[in-house]
């Protein structure tokens, strides 16, 4: 049985949206896009690199797989593991694309994950993807939160729990705070 594992960076009021770039994801207006970049350093950049490097299978939502899959194939030297990895992607409109291995979930996704945790394959990891992670939530598929929190108030975008939640208790079982003030915090349910 592998577990599901929601990877994420966030602000202090819990925004996810376009972390990367500011080009990453503009919907909704949001134009804050790359508030990433000036808390980079090297505890950082060790961490993400280790969660690069790991055997896994990916869980996206549609708008990040369409994010991922105009960048990542392009960058295969960046994270070669990304590209052998099975993207699961939850969408009710998507069915095929060329980056692969791409398997694309659509319907009763609750009962289609719930059967992908119970595999005997590498994790699945969770990044952005805001929707699916509420799914996830609401449904307590979530095992566990790997979260980056940077000491930033943006007020605005896509945010990792927004609402609607049953409730849900996870423990810490590890936390650092890297030289630029970024929490690096694990839980699990």
């Amino acid at each position: 049985m592998r577990q599901l594992i929601v990877i994420s960076h966030l602000t202090l009021d819990g925004v996810i949206q376009s972390m990367g770039t500011p080009q990453e994801d503009t919907s909704g207006g949001f134009a804050h896009g790359g508030w990433v970049a000036p808390y980079a350093d090297a505890v950082l950049s060790a961490v993400i690199r280790h969660e690069m490097t790991m055997p896994v299978d990916v869980l996206l939502g549609r708008r990040t797989f369409d994010i991922w899959a105009a960048h990542w194939p392009h960058h295969p030297d960046a994270w070669p593991n990304i590209q052998t990895a099975t993207k699961y992607v939850v969408s009710n409109t998507l069915s095929a694309h060329p980056w692969q291995p791409s398997v694309f979930l659509g319907g009763d996704v609750v009962s289609a994950i719930t059967a992908l945790k119970q595999q005997s394959a590498p994790d699945l990891h969770v990044y952005g993807s805001s929707q699916l992670v509420q799914t996830l939530m609401a449904h307590h598929l979530v095992d566990a939160l790997w979260l980056k929190i940077y000491p930033l108030v943006l007020g605005e975008g896509k945010r990792l729990f927004s609402g609607g939640h049953t409730p849900s208790g996870f423990r810490l079982t590890d936390s650092q705070a890297t030289p630029s003030g970024v929490l690096l915090a694990r839980y699990e349910h």
